[in-house]
């Protein structure tokens, strides 16, 4: 395109937008010639100046969402940020550049994801916006218009979303720097086809934002203090002797939300295997002058209702408690930062915990996870963006909440910190740990550990049995099979000639598909129980939330348990 000698601009302004680990920060140096942009995730816009090509450039990045997200999972503060974006290099920038890596794959739900996050700024984006490819060094001898085609349709719609316009870089090569020149080129021609215009948002859209914000910060502030001096009166009221050199801590949450990561963090070494239990895991640790008992439950599927919840799952959570006996001293329940916190999450987080009674509410604290996600945004200003469905829950336990940096086990203090406010919670419970209220449900408990005991005795008396799990072994190990949760003294016969090798031989040598392994799928709540006796009901008495009274299945996610539980099925003699 021939540019007359007024559209050779003297200034540039760039926002970069992309999903993280796109490549953002990366770029931004690569363009301004020098590390001007931390290669750590920023919760907030970045803005940073420098003189390129006999341009005077700015560049503002963006904080990036997950590559898998649509813009209704976003947290609030995250599409804020997006928004005010194009603000902060006024009167607006010349081009927006949507960052992608040409080394992943390109599917349907990145081009969701980068599609509905570049529409917070109105449609108007689009002409002023180009994409900019990265990894352009793993692309070797193949052109970025034969991966362009080769990626498909969900990249190509993307590209016509923006008049195919489009540039590749090498940010591992930043001698080149023709390369830079060519992009500033492309930026000055779009400039060229908005006439001479710049990107500027909707005034309007821009006010709400700006107005909702200045609100925001307004409340967390006010939040802050109440909870500084909420803080302080507990404390100035506790005595010596409430300053526990025990503490028991249940943690809870949904899959991913980073229980066994903030176990790692608390006990300051890695004792929790990152990997998904569908057991309840302890461990013991000596933290900060206080011996340290950690149960990790397993954690359910977020947008599941406790009704869809797998059986076993909820009776793992209502067995947690009594794992550390007498009872834990808090129980943290886990919500991680970086993604939206909607009613359905809510309602899941809350009708789980409510299997343990409405009372543990009074010894629950919210944890934060993915604290390093904030950086500079305060947890107060975090929750009072995400809105009324975190705050209910937060109003539920009393408004205590705390946030850790799972990435940083150097920093002591957020664990000697989260140590003092449990102690404040046992203060504020005259002292008292958390046990399941009434004697019905302790029957309960008694009754599963019944039923497993008299489960595993029946595996060790003959190999005839046709009980599901009818080793002599543990029936609940932890992950790392180092300690038994419960279990009798009698260990498994490593020559496996009990009746589970041999229905697991016998079930091999018929010609059937192989067992579904579910473990960490949905699963259907009635294959875990028979009965239909409901044990616990939901709080709305619509559906069982227990379906059925018999023992849980010993180690039902394990290859060897799902292939006798479907032996036992087949009506076939036992094996030999």
């Amino acid at each position: 395109m021939d540019l007359s000698d007024a559209q050779h601009l003297s200034e540039l302004r760039i926002v970069l937008m992309g999903n993280r680990r796109a490549g953002k920060s990366s770029s931004g140096n690569t363009i301004l010639g020098r590390e001007e942009f931390d290669l750590k995730t920023s919760a907030q816009c970045v803005r940073r100046h420098g003189e390129v090509a006999d341009r005077h450039i700015t560049v503002i990045e963006a904080p990036g969402w997950w590559s898998n997200y649509t813009v209704e999972k976003s947290p609030e503060i995250l599409k804020q940020e997006i928004v005010l974006s194009v603000s902060l290099c006024p009167p607006g920038p010349h081009a927006v550049l949507l960052i992608i890596r040409v080394d992943t794959r390109f599917k349907e739900i990145e081009r969701k994801a980068c599609q509905d996050h570049l529409d917070l700024l109105s449609e108007r984006v689009w002409s002023h916006t180009i994409v900019l490819f990265t990894r352009g060094d793993s692309l070797s001898d193949t052109s970025i218009e034969q991966h362009i085609e080769s990626e498909g349709q969900d990249l190509q719609r993307l590209l016509d979303k923006c008049g195919n316009r489009f540039h590749v870089l090498n940010n591992l090569n930043r001698r080149d720097d023709t390369q830079i020149k060519e992009l500033l080129e492309k930026i000055e021609e779009i400039v060229a086809l908005n006439y001479g215009r710049h990107f500027e948002i909707d005034r309007k859209i821009l006010q709400e934002v700006e107005e909702r914000r200045r609100a925001e910060e307004e409340r967390a502030k006010e939040r802050m203090k109440r909870m500084k001096k909420q803080r302080e009166n507990i404390r100035s009221q506790m005595s010596d002797a409430q300053h526990l050199s025990e503490l028991r801590i249940v943690l809870m949450g949904n899959r991913a939300a980073g229980k066994s990561s903030s176990g790692n963090t608390i006990l300051g070494r890695e004792e929790f295997d990152l990997k998904t239990s569908a057991q309840c895991v302890r461990r013991h640790g000596e933290v900060a002058d206080r011996h340290i008992t950690v149960i990790e439950a397993p954690g359910w599927w977020m947008n599941f209702t406790v009704e869809e919840s797998p059986e076993i799952l909820k009776q793992e959570i209502v067995l947690s408690v009594s794992l550390c006996p007498p009872g834990p001293h808090a129980v943290l329940l886990i919500i991680s930062v970086d993604t939206r916190f909607k009613e359905e999450k809510r309602k899941a987080l809350q009708d789980h915990l409510d299997l343990l009674s409405e009372r543990v509410w009074s010894h629950t604290i919210v944890l934060f996870t993915c604290g390093d996600s904030l950086s500079d945004t305060s947890i107060e200003q975090h929750i009072e963006s995400e809105g009324q469905d975190l705050q209910r829950l937060l109003d539920k336990c009393g408004n205590r909440f705390h946030v850790l940096n799972n990435l940083n086990r150097s920093d002591d203090t957020q664990i000697k910190e989260l140590l003092e406010k449990i102690e404040e919670t046992v203060a504020l419970n005259n002292g008292r740990h958390f046990e399941m209220d009434g004697r019905k449900e302790a029957e309960r408990l008694d009754k599963w550990k019944e039923d497993m005991r008299l489960q595993t005795m029946s595996g060790a008396e003959g190999s005839d049995s046709r009980s599901l799990g009818s080793s002599g072994s543990g029936l609940f190990r932890s992950r790392s099979g180092a300690e038994p949760v419960f279990g009798s003294s009698s260990s498994r016969n490593s020559s496996h000639t009990s009746y589970e090798s041999g229905a697991i031989k016998r079930y091999n040598s018929i010609d059937l598909p192989p067992p579904n392994m579910s473990g960490d799928e949905r699963s259907d709540t009635r294959s875990v129980g028979s009965s239909g006796s409901g044990l616990f009901r939901s709080r709305s008495g619509a559906e069982p939330v227990f379906s059925s009274s018999r023992s849980r299945d010993s180690s039902h996610t394990s290859y060897e348990s799902v292939v006798i539980k479907l032996y036992n099925s087949m009506d076939l003699p036992p094996p030999i």
